[in-house]
């Protein structure tokens, strides 16, 4: 499903025009991007989280080179279904 089949699907439960969802669902990203960038997390009850994880730094080899690298500590943005959302997807 693609961000104009969302835009679709909500304009048609709601009768809500198709502009008005798009620059919302927008909005909405926009907002989640933000509050990741800020190392903020995101909590929706019943939905899930957007949240950050931590990768560790690690040494990494450049093979064609035959050299190592330091690939440092970073945040990477991950989801985390809720519980009931994971109970409805497996049905």
């Amino acid at each position: 499903m693609t961000k104009a089949d969302i835009v679709n699907e909500i304009s048609k439960k709601t009768g809500i025009d198709k502009s008005t969802v798009l620059t919302t669902v927008e909005a909405f990203m926009e907002s989640v991007k933000e509050s990741l960038t800020n190392e903020q997390n995101v909590y929706l009850r019943g939905f899930g989280s957007f949240i950050l994880k931590k990768r560790a730094q690690k040494t990494a080899r450049n093979i064609s080179k035959n050299t190592t690298i330091i690939i440092p500590e970073h945040n990477i943005p991950a989801f985390k279904p809720a519980k009931s959302f994971m109970l409805d997807v497996k049905e």
